[in-house]
């Protein structure tokens, strides 16, 4: 099966799972988050992605691998805790499997969140910023390879309004926030200083290790994109010290409440 097709009986497995015929909203919960979106409500139901077609279990910490389906302010809402990562060894397509799955099961308006560092020493661990674009540095895209079935569209996606400006500006209207551009690097290991240096002189101002393949793949199918990253910890030469995944961690755990109060503003007017 083609990546589509895949995507396309995922979801069906996925509706018949949770029982939701149509999801309103999906929320791809990165480090971190999903200790906040506890505050959405008890989930009507949860799905393991190992059930799941095309699904890779995930590696790193803090990411479980299941699907859960809440309603929240009548929104069929389907919260993603697990992405898999280019550094797991994954493809592109893989990488963007679970967002097109979400897609599929109905959800037209993606959220993709994230823990991330902050290149702007003004914004320190703690700040949640929403993402206005980013810079995709980890030399691969979600259109590579054949061409998708006719049905989808063409391969050359126009990301000009990546993170939907309209969606940003119903956001700041219930919460303000600072808007910053985020450089998507493949990692597993963090950046060097060197090239922290490099990301800011190109405008980033956040810097991480996902989102960028997901958000192309949702723009591809016509979804709005939303991004938002929880700074964690500043990137590598921006503070004295050096960087560990335990203080990602941490820091989402801090952040849980404020991330709970904030998706909970967020999801209704997107």
């Amino acid at each position: 099966m083609n990546p589509y097709e895949l995507a396309a009986e995922a979801a069906k497995e996925l509706k018949q799972k949770t029982g939701v015929n149509k999801f309103d909203v999906a929320v791809v919960l990165g480090s971190g988050w999903k200790e906040g979106a506890v505050a959405l409500g008890e989930p009507s139901s949860s799905v393991l992605t190992s059930e799941l077609t095309g699904f890779f279990k995930p590696t790193v910490a803090g990411h479980q691998g299941q699907i859960l389906a809440v309603e929240y302010a009548g929104l069929h809402v389907a919260l993603l805790a697990g992405r898999v990562h280019l550094y797991e060894g994954h493809t592109a397509h893989e990488v963007a499997h679970p967002v097109r799955t979400l897609i599929a099961a109905g959800a037209q308006k993606i959220v993709l969140t994230n823990a991330c560092g902050g290149i702007d020493p003004a914004y320190g661990p703690g700040t949640v910023s929403l993402i206005r674009d980013h810079i995709n540095l980890t030399s691969t895209s979600p259109m590579e390879g054949e061409l998708p079935p006719e049905q989808y569209g063409s391969r050359f996606v126009d990301l000009s309004n990546l993170y939907d400006a309209d969606a940003r500006a119903r956001i700041q209207a219930v919460q303000s926030l600072p808007e910053g551009v985020y450089a998507g690097f493949r990692g597993p290991h963090y950046e060097t200083p060197a090239e922290i240096k490099m990301a800011k002189a190109m405008g980033a101002s956040l810097v991480g290790m996902s989102t960028v393949l997901e958000a192309i793949a949702a723009r591809h199918l016509g979804a709005q994109v939303t991004g938002l990253g929880l700074i964690s910890n500043f990137a590598a030469g921006v503070v004295p010290g050096g960087l560990n995944h335990l203080e990602v961690l941490e820091a989402g755990q801090k952040a849980a409440a404020t991330l709970g109060a904030l998706l909970k503003e967020i999801i209704p007017v997107l």
